[in-house]
């Protein structure tokens, strides 16, 4: 099984979903290995998906993370190890096998044992740093190009194939699949990272093609079927299933404590006053209520990138406002943030789901509106909106239980004897939010052969806009990578023609050497102006 993502948010998307698409164990474990478990192991010493360290810390912009619950022991030294630091270097300890050690803090064990995973990440503008990697917690991928994914996937026939990217790479990576005509493709999976409230059919028909489209809730897997039908597209990829992330410890009440989170999100709101207006909120509530503690939490640190990206981090922002002592900027997991959350604010985080899956209470403001542009629209009917002047008096929305079961989110029972929700129990048992879709992959792993992946959009369909989406990821109008440095020898025959042929791929050989050796050093140096220079730049612009 491969996963390859595009940006920190996407890989720990993928990486959780492709160990919930593992096969189950089986109710009596053999010696042997796992029959039902076809994905085959990489052909690397080492694989690039390795477990991170059980003792990584949590940094925080001022000071450690308050200490949540006791969590259970963690594994032997020998089980795990810290990812790399660069994408794709060595020390990996080998595969991270499904539901092993690297089930990351938010508490999302994956059922299924039989599977290796296989972690890719595209390079590009949101690749991710080694730092916002360990915090995923969920190892260090492979960085490599579109067409090296490719290829990648021709040479390990993988059985199964995770696409964790934003839509365009999607498509992108479906024409690539299909021009390659492997003997056995694999089967291929896709899906959101999180509440979708933008760009609905365009992004669902740059993902149309794929085996399985995954919808992370009831109300989400309606939407996506009337896209396709409307559209006249096959339907029946769309499968139910949940965000993979949710999952935790119940929020639980401790005497004396009120953590109020505010979940900062990259670029919502857009504007420089509105998030000043929002930092100064933040700040007046912890100055009303110094009793309470006061986090806002962040999704990066400055240089770098997420899924959207931040021309205005907090962070900066921040210095011009001097902060009460009760109010603190953190980093890390969300999820041991919100092991220590009794009250989650935010604009229209997908956090807020996490902790309503938790039965943290919740809140999506509506100071600056209820606006498609802020995504808080999403929230229309689920009782969480509200304003910081009700926060501020004490005020606590209260969620209604129906917006939630067709959110695909199953708060805790009420009262200290609930169990802990699972990180797929969107709705009954331990894993029936991703029965469906193992069942939908196991029917499609076991037939002799797969049907050719057809996507919606095509040459004849999209003649203006799909080839741009191709060329961006180095694949011609077939969806196959452009040979370099090629030209024809006709008319020429014999030794002499032999001969010259050789000379020309040689020749083309060394040109197409020395054109990735400069696109590479291209690519360090636009990484390093989005990373390093450009803040400077906007820095130097608020002066």
């Amino acid at each position: 099984m491969a996963v390859v993502a595009d940006s920190d948010t996407r890989w720990k998307w993928g990486a959780l979903t492709a160990r919930r698409l593992a096969p189950a164990p089986d109710p009596a474990p053999s010696r042997g290995p796992d029959p039902a478990a076809r994905v085959q192991p990489p052909r690397r010493s080492a694989s690039p998906f390795a477990s991170p360290s059980p003792s990584a810390p949590t940094s925080s912009a001022t000071a450690p993370l308050p200490s949540p619950p006791p969590a259970p022991a963690p594994p032997p030294p020998g089980d795990a190890a810290a990812g790399p630091a660069r994408a794709g270097a060595e020390g990996a300890t080998g595969p991270v096998r499904a539901g092993g050690e690297a089930a990351g803090a938010d508490g999302a064990d994956a059922p299924g044992p039989g599977a290796v995973v296989t972690g890719y990440v595209l390079r590009g503008r949101a690749t991710p740093t080694a730092r916002q990697l360990a915090e995923a917690g969920l190892g260090t991928p492979r960085e490599v190009t579109g067409a090296e994914f490719l290829r990648a996937v021709r040479e390990e026939a993988y059985d199964v194939v995770v696409l964790a990217l934003v839509g365009g790479a999607v498509q992108a990576m479906l024409h690539g699949l299909a021009a390659a005509a492997p003997r056995r493709r694999p089967v291929v999976v896709t899906g959101y990272v999180g509440v979708v409230y933008e760009k609905l059919a365009d992004g669902l028909l740059l993902r149309h093609g794929a085996d399985l489209v995954l919808a992370n809730s009831p109300y989400d897997a309606r939407r996506f079927r009337a896209v396709y039908e409307g559209v006249g597209a096959d339907p029946s990829a769309v499968v139910r299933a949940a965000l993979p992330f949710l999952g935790g410890a119940p929020h639980r009440p401790v005497p004396g404590r009120h953590t109020v989170v505010f979940a900062a999100q990259p670029s919502v709101p857009a504007t420089r006053a509105d998030r000043m207006y929002l930092l100064r909120r933040l700040a007046a509530h912890a100055r009303l209520h110094p009793d309470r503690e006061v986090l806002l939490k962040l999704r990066s640190k400055p240089g770098e990138h997420t899924t959207h990206i931040e021309e205005l981090p907090y962070q900066r922002l921040a210095r011009r406002l001097p902060p009460p002592p009760n109010l603190r900027l953190v980093y890390g997991n969300m999820g041991r943030v919100l092991d220590v959350t009794d009250l989650l604010v935010t604009v229209s985080s997908t956090a807020a789901l996490e902790a309503l899956h938790r039965g943290v209470p919740t809140a999506v403001l509506t100071d600056l509106g209820v606006r498609e542009a802020l995504g808080n629209h999403h929230f229309i009917g689920s009782g969480l909106l509200t304003s910081w002047d009700r926060l501020d008096a004490g005020d606590e929305p209260v969620p209604d239980p129906a917006w939630l079961a067709d959110q695909g989110v199953a708060p805790p029972a009420p009262g200290p004897g609930g169990p802990a929700p699972d990180a797929v129990a969107a709705g009954g048992g331990a894993d029936d939010a991703f029965a469906e879709a193992r069942a939908r992959v196991a029917a499609l792993l076991a037939r002799d052969t797969l049907p050719p992946i057809a996507p919606y959009y095509t040459r004849a369909s999209a003649p203006g806009y799909l080839p741009g989406i191709l060329a961006r990821h180095r694949l011609d109008a077939s969806g196959t990578e452009p040979v370099p440095g090629t030209s024809g020898t006709s008319g020429t025959s014999g030794t002499s023609g032999t001969s010259g042929a050789r000379a020309g791929r040689g020749a083309g050989r060394v040109r197409r050497v020395l054109r990735e050796a400069a696109r590479e050093a291209a690519r360090g140096a636009y990484r390093h102006g989005v990373q390093h220079v450009a803040p400077v730049i906007r820095r130097l612009g608020e002066l």
